[in-house]
């Protein structure tokens, strides 16, 4: 989770000075799994799983959750997966696009890989819901064993604390994104301080890193053994943040932070509220806040309360920048995206989207109240995601890549072993309350894949009726229509045949430009595209161009800066000779093969509510001129 999130650090990390990357990056990548160890132990020992609070159960729980995070975030995430980067970008999408490029080859196993890119994709936008509900509510609860009979207030300071988040997205998090580094740092120290406080009264705690006692409760209660790991991935919620920030603060930054500062306090504070248990059982109702001396815990629930914030800004934020590589990638309908910094390109907002997560994650604190009952629901959108990281590495490890079966093979079971068994301790969730991000994923995932068939199935549907290039000139020279001075841009998905709004445009106006250019716009499967790149002109003769640019899933697509590197002297792009000519496309659903008829009903009502091409260009507002057609789908 996490998607990009800071946006604060930029993409500068190479100049910056490795310990302030590093303290960047404990502030936006950490911020989700270093505040897990709120609710994991209180979640195991609630008594719905019937894990007794002994010493065997406290050994069996802690030891799971050490070799848990040893085997899926230190080794699988941090030593492979960040290597599996799209040109430093990292994220399902950039991973989606990585893995699509490995399997050309293979049309249908890539057409399967695009298919688990969208399921996990779909399934993060569930999980950026329920995340924010459950951190800053364990968070809240705290307040309830300082002060007696404020629990009822739990809910409206939770809200009132989520929607204040909400509502400073549009004005940017850059000037207190400067404090995320400095607090998280401050937090991850408080988490060892304390687990260091309960270890020194039970310091035989420790044995519990042998990975036998781990073994020994999967043994004793072997079916309670596969069902507690579904409180204990609480502990692994925000691997998928290592991966995707990335793009933000590079490979060496983040396995750095991970194993200087977040490990050693994660571990230290498991153990410290598992001593805590061997000496106090009463004390499950809440291990981590009880853990802290009387004094202490005020000042550690604002604590807490910063950082769940915090941790819930990195996933609003990665919400953000997930949908505009979705966006850019084409299965998502274009939206209005401001940016909030002049300085700093990922510092991005979409209202659709941060509206959209509100009222979701109200929702949730409003249905189930408590950070207990949101964690029975918490999971199945995590391991699902999870699990689809692993099948698309899988695919770059060994179609890319081309490891050795040999030494690759036993590696990638093992990561699909371990992630299988955790998706399939979370499934029976899905009738305990965790529908809600499932059923939010497949409904994202078919608003995904219809907006995608449907695009294809428009561009199809036009070139029926297309006219070839060549013919359209051949017939210019033959009955040359009036010229008038300037340059004309057709934006057309298709650069070999004639756009509509060009033939519409001759047949009512009855004239042509001096210089005609057919403007395609190409997404890479790659972050950005080089200057250099960036665009493929040909001369077709009698004043027609082609022009193709190229873009990365990241790059700003600002049609006008763009072509100003055309540098051709029989084109002239100045802004006051250049009118740009869009066509509008109203579909309606009919019986013609394609698509069902709801699906297709489904993409009319999102091509007509999706953002048009001129905001999403950064077209010059009064030099467009926009032309409609019908089509039958």
């Amino acid at each position: 989770m996490g998607q990009a999130s800071s946006q604060a650090a930029g993409t500068e990390h190479s100049a910056a000075k490795p310990i302030g990357m590093l303290v960047a990056a404990v502030g936006v990548v950490y911020g989700d799994i270093g505040t897990s160890p709120l609710y994991t132990l209180k979640e195991v020992f609630s008594g719905h799983y019937g894990v007794p609070v002994d010493h065997d159960g406290v050994f069996g729980i802690l030891s799971l959750i050490f070799w848990s995070l040893i085997w899926v975030v230190s080794i699988k995430y941090v030593l492979f997966v960040l290597r599996a980067d799209n040109q430093g970008e990292g994220g399902i999408m950039a991973l989606t696009a990585l893995a699509r490029r490995a399997a050309a080859g293979h049309p249908k196993l890539r057409t399967l890989l695009v298919v688990c890119g969208l399921i996990g994709a779909a399934l993060f936008y569930g999980d950026s819901m329920i995340t924010p509900a459950i951190s800053v509510l364990s968070a809240i609860e705290g307040l309830g064993l300082a002060f007696e009979g404020i629990d009822h207030w739990v809910v409206p300071l939770s809200l009132v604390v989520l929607v204040a988040l909400f509502l400073i997205q549009r004005h940017g998090t850059a000037r207190i994104g400067i404090l995320f580094g400095p607090i998280m740092v401050t937090w991850f120290v408080v988490l060892g301080a304390l687990g260091v406080y309960g270890i020194l009264q039970h310091p035989e705690v420790l044995q519990a890193m042998n990975p036998v006692w781990g073994v020994r409760f999967f043994i004793v209660h072997p079916g309670m053994g596969v069902a507690i790991l579904g409180a204990v991935v609480l502990a692994l919620t925000g691997a998928e943040a290592l991966y995707a920030d990335m793009g933000h603060f590079g490979r060496k930054p983040i396995a750095r932070a991970w194993f200087i500062l977040v490990l050693p306090a994660l571990v230290l504070n498991y153990f410290g509220q598992g001593a805590l248990l061997l000496g106090d059982p009463e004390a499950a109702r809440n291990p981590f806040y009880l853990l802290a001396p009387s004094w202490a815990l005020i000042p550690l629930v604002g604590l807490s309360t910063l950082a769940t914030v915090i941790a819930s800004q990195a996933v609003i934020s990665g919400a953000f920048s997930l949908t505009r590589q979705a966006i850019q990638l084409g299965y998502i309908p274009r939206m209005h995206i401001q940016h909030t910094s002049s300085a700093e390109q990922g510092q991005i907002y979409i209202g659709a989207v941060n509206w959209a997560l509100m009222v979701g994650v109200i929702l949730l604190v409003l249905g189930f109240e408590s950070s207990g009952a949101l964690a029975a629901a918490y999971g199945v959108a995590v391991t699902g995601t999870m699990l689809m990281t692993t099948i698309l590495v899988s695919a770059v490890i060994l179609l890319l890549w081309k490891w050795p079966p040999v030494l690759a093979v036993p590696l990638l079971l093992g990561f699909l072993l371990v992630d299988g068994l955790y998706f399939a301790a979370n499934v029976p969730k899905i009738i305990q309350g965790g529908a809600f991000p499932v059923i939010a994923g497949i409904v994202l995932f078919v608003l995904m894949t219809t907006w995608k068939r449907g695009k294809q199935l428009l561009v199809d549907r036009l070139d029926e009726g297309g006219l070839p290039l060549p013919i359209f000139i051949g017939s210019i020279r033959v009955q040359p229509p009036h010229r008038v001075q300037g340059t004309a841009v057709f934006l057309t998905a298709r650069p070999d045949a004639v756009p509509h709004a060009l033939l519409h445009n001759l047949l009512h106006n009855q004239v042509l430009h001096e210089q005609v250019v057919l403007l395609t716009v190409v997404y890479e499967d790659i972050p950005r595209v080089p200057a250099q790149r960036r665009f493929e002109v040909e001369s077709h003769g009698e004043g027609f161009f082609r022009v193709i640019l190229h873009f990365g899933f990241v790059d700003e697509p600002d049609v006008p800066q763009a072509l100003k590197l055309c540098h051709l002297d029989d084109l002239d792009f100045s802004p006051m000779r250049t009118t740009y000519f869009l066509s509008r496309e109203t579909v309606i659903a009919s019986k013609l093969e394609g698509m069902a008829r709801w699906r297709e009903t489904l993409f009319a009502f999102m091509l007509q509510n999706a953002n048009g091409n001129l905001r999403f260009f950064n077209l010059p507002l009064n030099r467009v001129i926009e032309l409609g057609t019908q089509v039958e789908m």
